[in-house]
């Protein structure tokens, strides 16, 4: 029989292997995977195979097949070969018996093998879904020698596979499942010296007389008594199937982001970048802020006093704040002071554009979602420790794993401890980050995941503010400007909730989320306003604050698939709730304080009296209603269609004074369309629209109206070597209306300008060149200027926004030999210059840093040593566009880890 038609699937590395053949005469199944059990049956045959090392001349090499398309998800039933001559078709009563199932460890990976007694043709049928690769053989049954049915199941064989199962579906279905831990796993074709070529839709092949039925005498014989016909001639090879779990790769295939539904980047058009952990955890970064380095058009707005919080510039416009898992976290756009601790991240996914149509209101430049990570079903156990220069130390824990008997409850216990001395004199700060959740599994269709999330701030941290001497030159990198006894900062956040997922059928899910973040923070500060003579800090005053935000979000929706036609549906309907509420009281010194000598700074001062000086209380609520279709046209042409409306009111209060209420409303639509003329590339456009309703405080204390941001994007989706590099490149351009910014006369207060744009072109390059060689890299050009201004103007550059961008990380690990497990990875992240104040008259000059890292990687055992800025440069990360609101880049770091797994 020849194999003209063979059905898809993915290739990558690492393996189970599952082979359908005859067994020799005799032969007997015994076999324990990697030190875990499984349930087997013994069977013996008198059927013998081909000699070994010698292909069947009926069976095709690998090198004349032409390969389908490489994606499990497009696994799909393959039409019944035709038969040879000579042989009968398979009867609807009669089944082909599978009389052993073996589990063998190979160099390879688990060689699966399925032991038949006879040769007939088996077709497949993939049911895949989720993290279950799930494959059914019509007209099979799994059989003992007495022709009763058994369940076969190998438990953990891999470290990326919980589980794989082989057992019978009805009377002629057998059904194939493979558990991926954290993902659908995938398929590779197999091809060894033998010449074994992969087809699990034909079994081997004997030309012996259709095999009659059993009698119930029969059955009750052992197999070696139970009559066999002889075959007249050889079997063909074993047939060999290799199934790999989620391996640590910089290329990511799919996201929930941008559609709120698990979607193939290459399905989605608009443009979205995924930082994997095998990323953060190569790099060592230790923020958010940090992790989206490598994403292009991405750069830092600043932090609250370098705690692992702040915003992040996308395509030129700020967005403070963050997603985790797919829904609102941390408030609206002025909430820069809830807390993420970087510990608790498995993936970190950047959104360009706006995305006001799943998510509510945010900005037009994009969001930033984390994924958070989850309970395991199998025991997990990670204890890690990092220190470094500059007083850096954290110790850390992971455990995760199963709480009874049928894995229906699963926990993970998350917890770290960072202290730091900082790169400033009289600093010293630390993060504790303690993360508890429980994954429960109510019924076949209802899962319920709770979780909660501690993060503390606290200590003696970093003066954000620094400046330029006269002649361009900076300030010493180590002097803190101001006075370090008046400085400290103490913030909590605590976030907690659930998701439910309910299945109503195989191609309906009800999905339910509420979530909680609260934080209180207190700090204070002492800091200037002018340096004078390039000597003295001026104008020195003291200011201590407090400030709580409550964050509550609730959403409900209802995600399915159907057909109108030939035409493929998945429709996403939903409603969600949030409220924000804010308070806000700062004290300021009653007078100022001495000026201070930069070269000879005295930092023995009393301590001020402290009056009121201006406070705030908010409170904001929204209502969205949602709903979006993901259409397949044809199998190479889909159209992303959506649309959301907003409901949204605000209430403020400033230093006693009431706002006006501000009710605002707005629908804002999203349409892409996406071209695929080969497997490979994906031509997409799409058009969408942003809304945010404006808060601050407007110094005529008029309400603000809200802004709002159109977007138009082209790009093009290409992947290389197999699917392992992929790249996006990405045209757009974002106007955004009614536009506040910092008042240059009060900082404490915003205006509201009028008009700007950016317009850009982007391209994001991950995956893996060669075997060991992973790279992801970006570069951004942004032009992002000011259109409409009645202060400013026109044409003046957006705050803190480079025109070039660039970034590149990559890594090399040793793959065999000696060495195996020995890597060494470099970064290069450049940033040009950057308008420094609204009205451009400062400027910040570009930048170069270079980071290294040399690591070593062997069964559960890590350990690297990291270094961020290898050549010292001096850099400013932010700026927050007032004189002395800069964010000095840290010096030379080197971070020493180690981590066991077990």
């Amino acid at each position: 029989m020849k194999l003209d038609k063979l059905f898809q699937s993915l290739l990558l590395t690492g393996t189970v292997v599952l082979c359908i053949s005859t067994p020799s005469k005799g032969e007997e199944v015994r076999e324990d995977v990697q030190g875990k059990s499984f349930t087997q049956v013994i069977g013996k045959s008198t059927s013998p195979q081909t000699a070994p090392g010698k292909a069947s001349k009926n069976i095709l090499q690998l090198s004349e097949i032409k390969l389908p398309a490489t994606s499990a998800q497009m696994l799909v039933q393959t039409p019944t070969p035709t038969n040879p001559p000579n042989l009968e078709q398979r009867s609807g009563d009669r089944v082909v018996p599978i009389i052993g199932v073996k589990a063998n460890p190979t160099d390879k990976g688990v060689e699966l093998i399925l032991e038949t007694t006879r040769g007939e043709e088996l077709q497949v049928k993939n049911l895949s879904t989720g993290n279950n690769f799930i494959a059914d053989i019509p007209g099979a049954q799994l059989r003992l020698a007495s022709g009763e049915a058994f369940i076969f199941r190998s438990e953990k064989p891999l470290a990326e596979i919980t589980e794989i199962t082989v057992t019978n579906v009805d009377a002629n279905t057998v059904r194939l499942t493979v558990v991926g831990e954290k993902s659908l796993p995938t398929v590779e074709l197999f091809d060894d010296n033998t010449g074994l070529v992969f087809g699990i839709n034909s079994a081997a092949i004997a030309t012996s007389p259709p095999q009659q039925p059993q009698t119930p005498q029969d059955q009750q014989k052992p197999a070696s008594e139970t009559p066999q016909q002889e075959p007249t001639a050889q079997q063909d090879e074993p047939i060999e199937l290799l199934v790999t779990g989620e391996q640590d790769t910089y290329n990511a295939s799919e996201t929930s982001t941008a559609t709120k539904t698990d979607t193939p980047l290459r399905d989605i058009p608009q443009s979205i970048q995924v930082v994997p952990r095998q990323v953060l955890e190569d790099r060592k970064v230790r923020s958010l802020k940090e992790a989206v380095e490598t994403v292009s058009g991405v750069v830092d707005a600043g932090s609250n006093f370098g705690a692992p919080s702040g915003g992040r510039i996308i395509r030129g416009f700020v967005q403070l704040g963050n997603f985790r898992n797919g829904y609102r976290d941390t408030g609206y756009n002025n909430d820069s002071f809830s807390l993420t601790g970087i510990g608790t991240i498995e993936q970190v996914e950047v959104l360009k554009g706006p995305a006001s149509v799943l998510f509510g209101a945010v900005e037009p430049g994009g969001i930033v979602n984390v994924t958070t990570k989850q309970p395991l079903s199998e025991p997990y156990y990670s204890l890690g420790f990092e220190a470094g220069n500059f007083g850096y130390y954290q110790p850390s824990i992971d455990f995760s794993g199963p709480l009874n008997a049928d894995k229906t409850v699963l926990y993970r216990f998350i917890a770290n401890y960072q202290n730091s001395e900082g790169f400033q004199d009289s600093v010293n700060t630390n993060i504790t980050t303690i993360a508890p959740s429980i994954s429960l599994k109510l019924g076949d269709r209802t899962d319920l995941n709770l979780y909660y999330e501690y993060t503390n701030y606290n200590g003696y941290p970093n003066q954000s503010g620094s400046w330029f001497f006269s002649d361009g030159s900076f300030l010493p990198r180590n002097l803190f400007l101001g006075y370090p006894d008046l400085t400290f900062i103490d913030a909590k956040t605590q976030k907690f909730g659930y998701i439910l997922n309910q299945k109503l059928s195989n191609n309906w899910q009800i999905r339910n989320n509420f979530s909680v973040a609260t934080t209180r923070t207190r700090d204070a500060f002492a800091g200037g306003l002018d340096i004078v003579d390039d000597s003295s800090l001026v104008g020195i005053n003291a200011e201590r604050r407090g400030y709580s935000i409550d964050n509550y979000f609730g959403q409900i929706d209802l995600l399915g698939k159907f057909k109108t036609g030939s035409i493929s549906h998945q429709l996403l309907v939903g409603f969600d709730f949030n409220r924000n509420v804010q308070t806000f009281e700062a004290l300021i010194s009653d007078s100022p304080l001495p000026n201070l000598d930069i070269f000879n700074p005295d930092y023995n001062i009393s301590n001020p009296t402290y009056i009121p000086n201006y406070s705030f209380d908010s409170s904001t609520q929204s209502y969205g209603a949602y709903l979006q279709d993901q259409v397949s046209i044809l199998d190479n042409l889909k159209l992303l269609i959506g649309g959301r409306l907003d409901w949204v009111s605000q209430n403020q209060t400033n230093s006693g004074i009431d706002s006006p209420e501000q009710n605002d409303s707005a629908f804002s639509p999203r349409v892409g369309l996406v071209y695929q003329p080969s497997k490979s590339v994906s031509l997409y456009t799409s058009y969408s629209q942003s809304f945010l309703p404006t808060s601050g405080f407007n110094p005529d204390n008029r309400a603000f109206k809200p802004t709002k941001g159109t977007q138009y994007e082209a790009g093009i989706k290409t992947d290389f070597l197999d699917g392992k590099l992929s790249t996006t490149l990405a045209v757009y351009q974002i106007t955004k209306t009614n536009v506040t910014i910092p008042d240059q006369n009060n900082r404490d207060f915003q205006i509201q300008v009028g008009e700007q744009r950016s317009r850009g072109i982007e391209l994001d390059v991950a995956g893996e060149i060669l075997p060991g060689w992973k790279v992801i890299g970006s570069y951004a050009y942004t032009d992002a200027e000011v259109t409409e201004d009645i202060d400013i103007s026109v044409g003046n550059k957006l705050l803190g926004v480079p025109e070039n961008q660039a970034s590149l990380w990559t890594t090399y690990e040793i793959q065999k030999g000696n060495l195996k497990g020995l890597g060494f990875g470099l970064g290069l992240f450049y940033v040009g210059e950057r308008a420094a104040l609204s009205d451009n008259s400062v400027e910040l000059p570009n930048y170069l840093r270079t980071d290294a890292a040399i690591f070593y990687r062997r069964d559960r055992f890590n350990a690297a040593m990291n270094i961020r800025n290898l050549f010292d440069t001096d850099y400013f990360s932010s700026t927050y566009g007032y004189t002395l609101g800069l964010e000095r880049g840290a010096p030379f770091t080197i971070i020493g880890s180690i981590r066991w797994e077990l």
